[in-house]
């Protein structure tokens, strides 16, 4: 089978490797879908940035994987050959408490994996997976939306959970690359009143306004705050998201927050420079971090985007092919486009 690596040095290489087969415990997945992660482009494939077992191994790549199970070892007590599919982006040892919680992004064990990174990924025509790392998707989805919720999806709702979003909320989401706009969708499914985004790359910000995801989206520059606040009657809003990973972009985020409000960081990387009093502690405001989430947590999101009646494929905005991988990748990290997904026949919504 065809299969796609990431040399580091923003570059695709594409193999020839045999196709896997299950042990116990395991399933064959033909692939259907699988996106490209901004944390592919910025730790794999301009340079490889982690270390020792957290490094990236030479595996297959693709972190967001969806498709169908054709193939199944023995020891399977809940899956089945024809089940349509998400994986979940860390095989854990399952026995730690971080596992045993649901989390198996914060497994420490040395069992553990993560696909794309220390085990073969989604960019491949089949997958080899452990079942106890597959989410059911339903048929009122399609893989694109299964592949989106595989990671950004998940890490965006986990984040929201955490800072509750309800009917009473304007919300902030600073830097609208793919999971910034996941924020804005999920969000707005969950009853946020004022919806206002912002980005230093206009055509982020044109994306945001064509999708309709949010009420007013601003360049992030010196007025962006005066903006926000006069959107919000001088108060700012209850609840901000940060996805831009960028010391100005979370600055932001916490002082476009009114008294009591409730920040969750999400972007990955940078630093963060604050002046705790003013911007924290005087108007007793809550900061969160937040990092991927669970299976069951990213079980309840199926189930809740099919009762919300929303297509996480909608932010997808390029579809390539496999053998395209190359051209895939180089437009995403060029970060001017949405989401971006290698798809492998799949069906058409």
């Amino acid at each position: 089978m065809k299969a796609a690596y990431l040399p580091g040095n923003s570059t695709v290489v594409l193999k020839e490797v045999e196709i896997p087969v299950p042990g116990h415990g395991e399933v064959l997945i033909k692939m259907k879908s699988s996106t490209i992660c901004g944390s592919d482009i910025r730790a794999i494939y301009r340079e490889h940035l982690g270390k020792g077992p957290e490094g990236y191994q030479n595996k297959i790549c693709g972190h967001e994987p969806s498709g169908q199970i054709v193939q199944c070892g023995p020891g399977l007590r809940r899956f089945k050959e024809g089940d349509r599919v998400v994986i979940y982006l860390i095989s854990g040892c399952g026995l730690c408490n971080d596992c045993r919680r649901g989390y198996m992004i914060s497994c420490t064990s040395p069992f553990r994996r993560a696909y794309g990174w220390q085990r073969d990924g989604g960019m491949a025509e089949y997958l080899l997976a452990e079942e106890k790392d597959l989410v059911l998707l339903p048929d009122s989805l399609t893989y694109t939306d299964g592949a989106q919720i595989a990671c950004g999806f998940g890490t965006v709702y986990e984040g929201l959970e955490k800072i509750g979003i309800s009917g009473n909320d304007a919300v902030l989401v600073v830097g609208l690359g793919p999971v910034g706009l996941a924020s804005l969708m999920l969000a707005k499914a969950m009853g946020a009143n004022k919806l206002i985004g912002v980005d230093t790359v206009q055509e982020r910000l044109d994306i945001a306004k064509e999708k309709g995801l949010a009420d007013a989206v601003f360049l992030s520059d010196a007025t962006a705050l005066k903006k926000i606040q006069d959107l919000t009657g001088g108060n700012g809003v209850e609840r901000a998201v940060d996805c831009s990973g960028n010391t100005y972009g979370r600055q932001l985020a916490v002082r476009a927050t009114r008294k009591w409000g409730k920040i969750v960081l999400i972007g990955e990387g940078g630093t963060m420079e604050l002046n705790p009093s003013p911007d924290l502690i005087h108007d007793q405001k809550t900061v969160y971090g937040s990092w991927v989430t669970n299976i069951w947590r990213m079980e309840e999101l199926v189930e809740r985007i099919v009762r919300w009646n929303i297509h996480p494929e909608d932010l997808v905005t390029h579809r390539f092919e496999l053998n395209q991988a190359s051209e895939a990748f180089a437009l995403m990290a060029e970060g001017k486009c949405g989401k971006v997904a290698v798809v492998f026949d799949e069906e058409i919504r």
